[in-house]
């Protein structure tokens, strides 16, 4: 693989992060809402220095702790719990990855700073919510197992560790499934957690806008932090190759409270990767002329271990 190094480009001075703005959201949930938009989420246009990376994929990229000491992510996703729905089972998929030094490594990026999401959903057809109940039900269950509920019957995967936020990887769905409710149902007990521990609520979504049914419906919501734009898949409407630009101005002007992160593989044997320099001269000035430009979401750990990508991409973003 090549290796993304100081050949590419000399490393430019990260810009400091601008005023925040607060968003505009539902009045129904004002107050558990505005514990969602956090500080690192609401930079103005510009440079943020965010990066967020997918882990959990792969097991040889390495631990979560080790993904966190990197120093090159401000977030780290965990990928994916893949099973949920109508028939009230649940299943996560962390690749093989040991989860009784999970919880341990969740804490370790906690302390550095570095806020740990659990991703529902994925590339699978294991996951649907076809109705309110089956979305309050997958609530109860994250609740319970990664945040701060205790419901004795509920396993908890990483002991009394206790995650930052929920994204939604929604890859396959319905026009039917309710994740508004989720997404509503996460907001309200937000608030529980306190001022001090508030929880991220994000998406990722293909680069073609509009979003399908089931996504457009929770992100109608108005109470999403950020959006990570996956512009590196062969998607027909929208990617690196093919009219990233008009789509990433149709998302940005269709949900201006909501921080948008431009999606990037780390593979550089993939034909969407995108060059370090072509990100320096042509991606990030495009994407950062918006005011509610968030950062850069790097696909994924596994990847960028081999690359080392995001040793020049976190100047960029």
């Amino acid at each position: 693989r090549r290796q993304a190094t100081s050949q590419y480009l000399e490393k430019p001075t990260m810009a400091p992060l601008a005023a925040r703005r607060p968003a505009c959201l539902l009045a129904l949930l004002s107050v558990a809402a505005a514990l969602f938009l956090t500080p690192t989420a609401l930079a103005a246009g510009g440079k943020t220095g965010q990066v967020t990376v997918f882990w959990g994929r792969n097991k040889a990229e390495g631990s979560l702790r080790e993904a966190c000491d990197s120093g090159m992510y401000t977030m780290v996703t965990m990928s994916f719990l893949d099973v949920f729905g109508a028939n009230g089972k649940y299943h996560l998929d962390l690749s093989g990855h040991d989860l009784s030094s999970v919880g341990a490594d969740i804490k370790h990026c906690q302390s550095k700073g570095v806020p740990v999401s659990l991703s529902i959903g994925g590339y699978g057809t294991g996951y649907s919510l076809p109705s309110n109940r089956s979305a309050l039900d997958l609530f109860d269950h994250l609740w319970n197992s990664y945040f701060g509920g205790s419901k004795p019957s509920v396993p908890r995967p990483f002991g009394d560790a206790w995650l930052d936020g929920v994204d939604l990887f929604l890859e396959h769905g319905t026009p039917a499934d309710r994740y508004d409710v989720l997404a509503l149902e996460l907001a309200k007990h937000n608030i529980r957690g306190g001022p001090g521990k508030p929880l991220h609520l994000t998406a990722t979504v293909r680069c073609g806008y509009p979003p399908a049914a089931h996504v457009g419906r929770a992100l109608a919501t108005g109470i999403f932090e950020r959006v990570h734009v996956r512009t590196y898949e062969s998607d027909k409407w929208c990617n690196q190759n093919l009219g990233w630009e008009g789509s990433w101005d149709k998302w940005t002007a269709a949900y201006p409270a909501t921080r948008f992160y431009v999606g990037l593989t780390a593979d550089d044997k993939s034909h969407q990767w995108v060059h370090p320099k072509n990100v320096y001269y042509g991606v990030a000035p495009v994407a950062q002329k918006k005011d509610n430009y968030g950062g850069i979401m790097l696909w994924d750990r596994y990847f960028d271990k081999q690359t080392n990508y995001s040793s020049l991409i976190k100047y960029y973003a």
